[in-house]
């Protein structure tokens, strides 16, 4: 199913996630999934994307800086249950974020689900941009969500399940 991920910058300090996190909850967001890198990471492949495909923006002193500065942030992406209200509330907080579609789906916890997965998006040339997930116990069902090139079509593929 197509849902929104927001993605935000936030300080990498202790407190912090606490305080994104507590204003959620608050407001009685939940959140279903969520992952968290070091910013300097994503600043990374930004560069290293962008020298494949265009001009060189900036030099590398200058992104040598921009990298070591960026480790102060990490960037988070997560799905919320109430994507309305968690944008309302982070607009209104002066959090800088963004929101893409993206594919999730419950998948049963067993060896070979995450394959079907992945093979029925190989096979229809769909590259995946990036990927995370919950985890449960043996018996339970984990919510992976998915970052597809092709949107529509990734949504089309799975619309009876996988």
């Amino acid at each position: 199913m197509i849902r929104t991920e927001i993605s935000l910058f936030l300080k990498n300090a202790p407190g912090e996630l606490g305080k994104l996190t507590e204003l959620l909850a608050g407001d009685n967001i939940n959140i279903d999934a969520i992952t968290i890198q070091d910013a300097s990471a994503y600043v990374q492949n930004l560069f290293e994307a962008r020298g494949k495909s265009l001009k060189r923006l900036a030099s590398s002193a200058s992104y040598a800086s921009m990298r070591r500065d960026s480790a102060q942030f990490a960037l988070i992406r997560f799905i919320v249950d109430k994507v309305q209200k968690t944008i309302e509330l982070l607009k209104a907080n002066d959090y800088l974020f963004d929101s893409k579609e993206v594919i999730t789906l419950e998948i049963t916890n067993k060896p070979g689900e995450f394959t079907k997965i992945t093979k029925k998006l190989g096979e229809q040339q769909i590259n995946i941009n990036y990927v995370y997930g919950s985890v449960s116990d043996s018996d339970g069902k984990c919510l992976f969500v998915f970052s597809p090139e092709d949107i529509k079509l990734a949504e089309e593929l799975f619309k009876d399940g996988y």
